[in-house]
């Protein structure tokens, strides 16, 4: 690993991942805002998502670092425990937050699943099908086919956006901050991946807009969130030696981010949950940000200067957590 703070690199890297995304927060908030635009999901998708793996290339190509170091090789024979853990684990600690909310505040949970209810009610009107066509159907049905579809199908589906942000992210800025260390790379990482979200935020994206302190109290909760997913995902990218378990993860965190929803009455305050995205409903992702925070390396490389220059600097060939050539996988996954 090199033992250097490229900063200039690191810089040039920023530059055009905000400059990108916020760009495209703005066409999206000129053209009408989230709500009721059919530009705001190709914007999204495309230019917002993408950002993060478009600076990786522009800045690659403008600095002439080359191409090494991509962290696009999938190393699945030793890195499949956290593939398979970023898979799965959203989903479960997306539960364990649900759950914890619900038990806090009860009054919020409904059983009779009245929202599901109404959503194929508007489902088989839009059809031009009679709402009493869909009466036998059990609600719950759908909630498990919903909870199928985020462990089963989400990562695969979503993962083809989410490669944008994580090829940015946690294959370009995190391995060039590693001279702080494990913990503070994945930490000031974590803080400016919650920062690029700021715009979209601000539109009321993840909390709405109808919550005491808006927006800001919903862009600094953005910010805890992406803190301790991303303690998740830059944890697994460095023990894998790929991007593709976080990718994986990131997908599988949108897919079944929005469950909880469908159990949901009242006006719960989304700062706080039902959606992992809360501070309460948050806290599964939390307890396991702790657990494999405490299993990060937290003393820094020996720096050499404060900035380098453009020109790249060797690995260290002997370094065991050297992006040339990425750690083995630990005995445990760590949850």
């Amino acid at each position: 690993m090199n033992n250097v703070i490229d900063r200039n690199r690191i810089v040039v890297y920023l530059i055009f991942a905000f400059g990108i995304a916020w760009f495209g927060a703005l066409v999206i908030y000129a053209t009408g805002g989230l709500a009721n635009n059919p530009l705001a999901l190709p914007i999204l998708a495309i230019v917002v998502m993408g950002a993060p793996a478009y600076a990786h290339v522009i800045t690659r190509l403008i600095t002439r670092e080359g191409w090494k170091n991509l962290y696009l090789r999938p190393k699945f024979k030793q890195g499949w425990r956290y593939w398979l853990l970023c898979w799965i684990a959203p989903a479960l600690l997306t539960i364990v937050g649900m759950v914890v909310f619900f038990v806090l505040f009860p009054q919020y949970f409904d059983p009779n699943l009245t929202f599901t209810r109404n959503l194929l009610k508007t489902s088989a009107e839009q059809a031009g099908q009679s709402a009493a066509t869909l009466e036998g159907i059990n609600p719950w049905i759908i909630v498990g086919a919903q909870l199928l579809q985020g462990i089963l199908l989400a990562p695969l589906i979503n993962g083809l956006f989410t490669l944008g942000e994580e090829f940015g992210w946690r294959a370009y800025l995190q391995p060039r901050l590693l001279p702080l260390g494990e913990r503070k790379a994945i930490l000031v990482t974590g803080v400016i991946w919650g920062v690029w979200h700021w715009p979209i935020i601000a539109m009321g994206h993840n909390y709405g807009l109808g919550y005491p302190g808006a927006p800001w109290l919903g862009m600094l909760m953005m910010v805890w969130f992406t803190v301790i997913l991303g303690i998740l995902l830059g944890w697994a990218t460095l023990r894998s030696g790929s991007v593709w378990p976080a990718v994986i993860g990131h997908a599988a965190i949108n897919g079944i981010a929005a469950l909880s929803v469908l159990m949901t009455q009242g006006q719960p305050s989304t700062l706080l949950g039902p959606t992992p995205v809360g501070l309460i409903g948050s806290a599964g992702f939390a307890i396991v940000a702790l657990i494999l925070f405490a299993r990060l390396k937290s003393q820094p490389a020996n720096l050499q200067s404060p900035i380098s220059n453009l020109s790249p600097t060797p690995p260290a060939p002997d370094d065991p957590v050297s992006s040339e050539t990425p750690a083995t996988p630990r005995g445990r996954a760590g949850v």
